[in-house]
């Protein structure tokens, strides 16, 4: 039995081993959850609750230290509930954390492929690539950030990787452009790949994915859309694939790039804009309070 920061008596949390910022926006942390630990495969995700009143959301395992029992995570900080998420200490505890859940990263078999990643989906496309170079394949990463300060990961995955490439919107770090200049550059030379693996805001999956396709190339998108209970029953993370509704959390989240409905997703992504700023405010407010 441990007692949170809010003072709530809970027999099931989990402690932070290790909290770090990756950017001013993006941190990190390592839960101890063993058996979650034992088990997760590069593709999966946890459910979580920063605490006992807390919203449950979904995040990708980044990686796991299964013989230490512990899970990484990393995340953006966005709304209220990453704010509580990052807000709570290194030695504190998470109150639920729930998984592994969704299908790992079909890899087998795959001898060359390119790994695609963009903003913190870099930290999901992360365990893809590290578990591709493990099992022998020729993995080409190619990461991109709006920015230098945004850049994460970058030694991680050089140390995955038989080729990187490095994008920023605005050319303050690597190559100036998107993800695709690079990609485009390749296959425009010949390039062959067994799959191309994306992970990162859909408008960039969107556009990797019409990339390959006059190629005939297998694109595998990564989908985070709207997610409550991650087993298939509220659905609300479900998206459209080749004409038929796909569940995210079961069926997912890995899916066919050239058969996703980017347009649906990318409109029902939108749809609680407004309530989640409305929620951020107050949590800012309801800190302010607190701190002070």
């Amino acid at each position: 039995m441990v007692t949170s920061r809010k003072g709530v008596i809970s027999g099931f949390m989990f402690e932070i081993v290790k909290k770090e910022a990756l950017n001013p926006t993006v941190m990190r942390m390592d839960v101890r959850a063993p058996l979650i630990a034992k088990k997760a495969k590069a593709g999966q995700f946890i459910i979580l609750r920063a605490d006992e009143r807390g919203e449950r959301i979904p995040l990708t395992v980044a990686g796991c230290d299964r013989e230490a029992g512990l899970v990484t995570i990393i995340f953006q900080i966005v709304g209220g509930a990453t704010m509580t998420l990052a807000t709570l200490p290194q030695g504190g505890y998470i109150a639920d954390f729930v998984g592994p859940l969704g299908t790992p990263t079909h890899i087998e078999g795959l001898k060359k492929v390119a790994v695609v990643g963009g903003g913190v989906g870099c930290a999901i496309a992360l365990p893809v690539a590290r578990a591709l170079h493990e099992q022998g394949t020729q993995v080409t990463s190619i990461v991109g950030f709006r920015n230098q300060d945004l850049v994460i990961l970058e030694e991680e995955f050089k140390a995955c990787s038989d080729r990187f490439y490095m994008m920023t919107d605005d050319g303050s770090y690597g190559e100036k452009g998107n993800v695709c200049v690079p990609l485009n550059r390749l296959l425009e030379s010949g390039e062959t790949f067994d799959a191309v693996i994306t992970i990162g805001p859909l408008i960039m999956m969107k556009f990797v994915a019409e990339a390959t396709k006059p190629y005939g190339i297998k694109t595998i998108a990564s989908m985070n859309p709207i997610m409550i209970d991650g087993t298939g029953m509220c659905g609300c993370c479900r998206v459209t694939v080749g004409g038929e509704m796909k569940f995210a959390c079961v069926d997912g989240p890995d899916f066919d790039a050239h058969l996703i409905d980017f347009d649906e997703a990318m409109k029902r992504s939108r749809t609680y804009v407004e309530f989640e700023a409305k929620a951020r405010e107050k949590h800012c407010n309801l800190f302010k309070k607190e701190v002070n």
